[in-house]
């Protein structure tokens, strides 16, 4: 082995003696891709190491493989009746990664490869060195394994998360739901606060521990169960097993009161102000009701849409005399999971709206501590058309929430209808299988150094594989999620 090639290995790697050939490069070659032919088991996305005659061993990835024959059309017609050889050769383009220099920094060959040179399969090592893959499991969430390479396991920065936000985007059944319980699960083994926005009642079941199965002993997980580190609060206890989540009429406004009425501020701003300024004077809380008695005071006909919308939302119970407090849904270490499975859309929004809004005030103060807000089907909650009470909270949370320590994890099973001022501030981009043009489309618009090759595999995920980028994770990695520790919620419903 050369000085040069010792000095780029390091200690710790083989020579090419003890590495698997896999194929050689020809063609025109440049410094970012290559192309070579397949002499031995390689398949698309599989990492692979060439040695450059001045920097050392590189690091590539396999971003697309062809099968290329002399067989065309007239000769195919031909081939049953003549004896003619079909003559094929397998080829990879392969764009380069890089090489760690001296100082431990990611830089690319400055110079071509040699037609001719070797590409080797990658060391395991050798893939962790270059990419940067850190065992950070003091801190880190372990979320699964580097696709088709077991032995590294992937760590996400529970820190970097929560300072610069996530967003988990994947189609229905891709299983972004079973990845966010793998995520949860994480945060409540490193005693991470968080609350999250579940309009399904799917992640209650993390109080339950799942089936232990083979993948459990693969991955290193045991199945288990966080019933003393999870809160339940849900605006109808009736429908849902939680505690009561109420809100203080007197907190709000009446233009915030008519926006969730979705009625003309022009017609009832004035009279609705009026009343809720007289009970003002008059007491500290009071109710829907309370307003209602008020206003059929005045008996006023034209009215009458407004009472009835105000009694809609008194049947909803969500507003109370005292509502509940924010400290007793955020407690430190625990889960606070908000349910609102079958909660009209209307009170959806305004549960988001008003709940976020108190944690980004109660955390600007430094009166809770650092959190992580998730939000399930994000799309409803911040569109990027048409309007929801909720979107200007969460943008604001998305743009100045990490310098207070709250942070933001956004799900989507329809990135490109998810505000963008939004999406765009996720460092941490977690996506499965996606198909829909537009929001592959928004994908590859919002996560850099993702290839042509990268983007089209996205399609082709298989369930429980997702692509994984920023935050610590130093470029674009395919990685297979660990099985969950506890039950998960968000199986389908099976018809037959």
């Amino acid at each position: 082995m050369s000085e040069v090639e010792v000095k780029h290995l390091g200690e710790g790697y083989m020579d090419s003696a003890s590495l698997k050939k896999v194929g050689v490069i020809y063609g025109d070659v440049g410094t970012t891709q290559f192309t070579c032919n397949v002499i031995g088991n390689l398949e698309q996305g599989d990492y692979v190491q060439v040695y450059h005659e001045r920097f050392g061993w590189v690091l590539g990835k396999v971003d697309e493989i062809k099968r290329k024959t002399n067989l065309t059309l007239e000769k195919a017609i031909k081939l049953q009746d003549d004896d003619f050889t079909v003559k094929e050769i397998v080829a990879a383009t392969v764009v380069v990664i890089g090489y760690r220099d001296e100082r431990g920094l990611l830089q690319f060959p400055r110079t071509p490869f040699n037609v001719g040179s070797i590409v080797y399969k990658a060391e395991e090592e050798f893939i962790k060195k270059v990419i940067g893959i850190k065992d950070i499991r003091e801190k880190g969430a372990y979320i699964g394994r580097l696709y088709r390479y077991r032995k590294i396991p992937i760590y996400l920065d529970i820190n970097v998360m929560v300072q610069k936000h996530v967003s988990i985007l994947a189609k229905t059944g891709a299983g972004k739901s079973y990845l966010t319980g793998v995520l949860l699960e994480e945060f409540l083994k490193h005693n991470v606060t968080a609350v999250v926005i579940d309009p399904h009642g799917e992640y209650i079941s993390l109080r339950t521990p799942s089936k232990k199965t083979k993948l459990h002993q693969e991955f290193g997980v045991l199945p288990r169960g966080y019933e003393g580190k999870i809160n339940v609060f849900t605006p109808d206890v009736q429908l849902n097993k939680g505690k009561p989540l109420k809100f203080t009429l007197s907190s709000m406004t009446s233009r915030e009161l008519l926006n969730l009425m979705n009625l003309d501020a022009r017609q009832y701003l004035i009279p609705l102000r009026k009343a809720m300024d007289l009970l003002k004077t008059s007491r500290q809380y009071y109710t829907i009701k309370d307003v209602m008695r008020v206003l059929e005071s005045e008996e006023n006909n034209a009215l009458q849409p407004l009472l009835s919308q105000l009694e809609y939302l008194d049947e909803m119970g969500i507003f109370d005399k005292r509502g509940t407090k924010i400290n007793e849904i955020v407690q430190r270490g625990k889960l606070s999971i908000i349910n609102l499975r079958g909660v009209p859309p209307d009170i959806q929004e305004l549960v988001v709206q008003r709940l976020s809004m108190a944690l980004f005030e109660l955390r600007k103060r430094n009166k809770i501590p650092p959190l992580m807000l998730v939000v399930e089907e994000a799309h409803n909650y911040a569109p990027q058309q048409g309007t929801s009470s909720s979107t200007k909270i969460l943008r604001t949370i998305a743009s100045e929430g990490r310098k207070f320590g709250l942070g933001l994890c956004i799900i989507s099973q329809r990135p490109a209808k998810v505000d963008k001022n939004i999406l765009s501030q996720c460092n941490t981009q977690i996506i499965l299988r996606v198909t829909n043009p537009n929001d592959l489309r928004a994908i590859g618009n919002s996560v850099e150094g993702l290839t042509k090759g990268s983007l089209e595999e996205i399609q082709r995920l298989p369930v429980g594989v997702a692509l994984v980028t920023g935050g610590n994770i130093p470029m674009p990695l395919f990685v297979e999620i660990r099985p969950r520790e506890t039950k998960h919620g968000g199986e389908s419903v099976k018809v037959v």
